[in-house]
């Protein structure tokens, strides 16, 4: 429950148990209070990227044909053909649902980089998570000012939609290797 602190001129601050709502003359600003009772102002929106919709949810699999029937005959999915990536090492096989997609990864060449998460996870799982953004670059260097950890060169490349991706370290993303692809 949000309690109103104060009201000056055009100033309103309103406190939660968790933050502090700043409306300096209709711009909300939300600061966040942690325990040590320091606040951190989030950023505006101009300073941030925001994400757009899930793309796709990736999977690692020793063998997409076996995953491909698991989705088309199990589940009733609408599933792709595979198709070999030799320059991303994997070939890819896309499951197609009403609100995303789920692409089914198998390594290619023994420089594949499926090929050490699947040594790490031999019956496979999800690999990463697909974001859309609307300028890659842009993403990129606003994940670098906020100290994200780029994978790779830094620089975009074009991914298995024929458009440019970058990859996020998941060391910075709980746990979690996020891909942006730009649409």
């Amino acid at each position: 429950m949000a309690a109103i602190v104060s009201r000056q001129a055009e100033l309103l601050i309103c406190q939660t148990p968790f933050a502090e709502i700043v409306d300096v003359a209709g711009s909300f600003g939300l600061f966040y209070i942690p325990p040590q009772g320091r606040f951190y102002k989030s950023p505006s929106r101009e300073e941030r990227v925001l994400i757009g919709r899930l793309n796709h949810v990736a999977i690692a699999t020793k063998d997409v044909r076996k995953a491909s029937e698991v989705y088309r005959n199990m589940l009733g999915a609408r599933v792709s053909e595979p198709v070999a990536l030799p320059e991303h090492g994997v070939t890819t096989v896309f499951v197609e649902l009403p609100n995303t997609k789920i692409e089914l990864l198998e390594p290619l060449g023994e420089n594949s980089p499926i090929r050490k998460f699947l040594e790490k996870n031999p019956n496979g799982g999800m690999h990463h998570l697909c974001y859309e953004v609307n300028d890659i670059v842009a993403a990129r260097d606003q994940m670098k000012k906020a100290g994200a950890i780029i994978a790779g060169s830094g620089e975009p490349r074009i991914g298995a939609h024929g458009k440019p991706v970058l990859f996020l370290h998941p060391k910075d993303f709980v746990g979690t290797l996020i891909e942006l692809e730009q649409v």
